[in-house]
């Protein structure tokens, strides 16, 4: 059992070091990292482990749908919405977070449009947000990231709606580059901007954004695309996979638990309560 232990606390660290801005992802290594510490035998690792992570599966359906339910409201019928990356059933064991409101609204037959950022430089908006909206008979469009700010001027934008990697104490949100400047045009043209998120995301020991590490990646990923060179070979390349959005331009983060409006301290612990921290 010790030997067993030891190769899954390896497994966990290893996990945990593939992604330092997404938090959700160590919520779950340490749930069942802390269920599987308390057996005794190797028949109980594996019973409990795979017992963790099944309820895991379960609830983040669940937690998925009432996002989606508690978030439809923010849809109006004939409105056009702006999402950014991918938050959808590709990314989640359900139905997404800021894809699920759309989702829900669109089975109580609401008719709106989806604009979709491509979301460069790995184009999840593209590749994967448009694949599931088109699908579910959604109306989406692809745009590229630079247009959105003058969607908004034409008033075709009426709600951007995105997910999170990890939110801290006082409502600041992590997510895909290009976020930020999501969040400053829409409110520069009064767009209320909302972030659908589980309560996992929070990270509660963190009091601002500025202490949310920031993941950097390749530079390949923006100096080539399939396979091919678009940038003069040896140019240096700054490519943060994620930056943060102030709380002060978030209308509502929608949580699973409800809405938590002019997110801040007080109104997510509110909302969520101590058993976050």
């Amino acid at each position: 059992i010790e030997k067993s232990l030891e190769a899954l606390k390896i497994a966990r660290e290893y996990l945990a070091s593939s992604r330092p801005t997404a938090v959700n992802l160590f919520w779950a290594l340490d749930r069942v990292w802390r269920a599987a510490s308390l057996v005794e035998t190797l028949q109980q690792l594996r019973e409990v482990v795979l017992r963790e992570a099944n309820a895991i599966y379960k609830e983040d359906v669940d937690m998925c749908r009432r996002i989606g339910q508690n978030g439809e409201k923010f849809i109006k019928d004939g409105a056009g919405i702006l999402t950014h990356c991918n938050a959808g059933a590709l990314a989640t064991a359900g139905q997404g977070t800021a894809l699920s409101p759309m989702f829900e609204a669109h089975k109580k037959g609401k008719k709106f449009k989806v604009y979709a950022d491509e979301t460069r430089p790995l184009l999840q908006g593209a590749r994967l947000t448009a694949w599931e909206l088109k699908q579910a008979g959604i109306d989406v469009t692809v745009i590229c990231d630079n247009m959105a700010g003058w969607l908004m001027k034409q008033g075709k934008i009426n709600a951007v709606i995105t997910g999170a990697d990890r939110i801290a104490a006082n409502g600041d949100t992590a997510n895909k580059i290009g976020t930020y400047s999501l969040s400053i045009l829409a409110r520069e043209h009064g767009v209320p901007f909302y972030i659908a998120a589980p309560s996992s995301t929070f990270d509660l020991n963190i009091k601002s954004g500025a202490e949310i590490p920031i993941e950097q990646r390749s530079a390949e990923e923006v100096t080539t695309f399939a396979g091919t060179q678009t940038a003069p070979a040896g140019v240096s390349v700054y490519n943060p996979a994620f930056d943060v959005t102030e709380a002060r331009d978030i209308a509502a983060i929608i949580t699973e638990r409800g809405i938590i409006e002019y997110p801040g301290t007080d109104n997510i612990l509110k909302c969520l309560g101590s058993d976050n921290m």
